[in-house]
């Protein structure tokens, strides 16, 4: 039998191969969103625009505060509180963290300190050694979630990031600066964040299958902040 052709007069795969080329992780399909697995946010109109209704339980995203401490940990604090809950939890790694994780206001959001693993990485080759062991973290199988702190990251290396992510089944979170928002990306996410009185402007800069624009988020109880200098 002939093999199948295009309407441009070329062979067209096998179908199984092409399934199997539509099922690597690096090609995105439009439909592929809305079943996607995700941890809810903790914040319905959050949810609302983002593709699957939350966070990518596998993948990466990115968030790029205006400034930091800005309100980008409170953003994540509901997942993690909720991730850390769980039965059988796995790890949640902080990598590299830019200030030192502030476990009293860490414990008033719900989050189970014992499902914490904070990675320091030395003042000589910080950001090589940091992204690398962010990216182990992410590949490992160990982690439900885990945070990274970077500036200028290479594409390739982001690249790298997110495929160890979906590898893992593990939520990455690389925080950058809000400068950088115009540099490609092959996270799933870019989400600013600016203050707001009581609350924060969330902007979904790129969101796969989502909303994008503006939402404005405000926060049901004061807490401290979950970080301090």
């Amino acid at each position: 039998m002939a093999a199948d052709r295009s309407e441009y007069g070329e062979a067209l795969p096998p179908r199984q191969e092409l399934a199997r080329l539509l099922a690597h992780p690096a090609i995105w399909r439009a439909g592929r969103a809305a079943r996607m697995a995700v941890w809810p946010s903790g914040f319905p109109a959050l949810d609302e625009g983002l593709p699957g209704g939350g966070w990518p339980q596998a993948g990466l995203i990115e968030i790029l505060p205006s400034r930091l401490g800005v309100g980008e940990l409170s953003l994540l604090m509901p997942v993690l509180a909720a991730v850390t809950r769980r039965p059988g939890a796995r790890w949640c790694a902080w990598v590299a963290p830019s200030l030192r994780p502030f476990a009293p206001a860490l414990e008033v959001f719900g989050v189970v300190l014992d499902r914490l693993l904070i990675v320091q990485a030395s003042r000589s080759g910080a950001r090589s050694l940091s992204l690398w062991a962010f990216e182990q973290a992410l590949g490992s199988g160990a982690c439900d979630i885990a945070f990274a702190w970077a500036r200028q990251p290479r594409p390739r290396q982001i690249r790298r990031l997110h495929l160890a992510a979906q590898r893992g089944r593990t939520l990455g979170v690389l925080f950058r600066s809000r400068s950088e928002a115009e540099e490609a990306s092959q996270a799933l996410l870019r989400v600013a964040v600016e203050p707001l009185e009581g609350g924060v402007r969330v902007t979904l800069l790129k969101s796969r299958g989502g909303a994008r624009g503006a939402i404005d988020l405000q926060w049901t109880a004061r807490a401290e902040p979950a970080e301090r200098t």
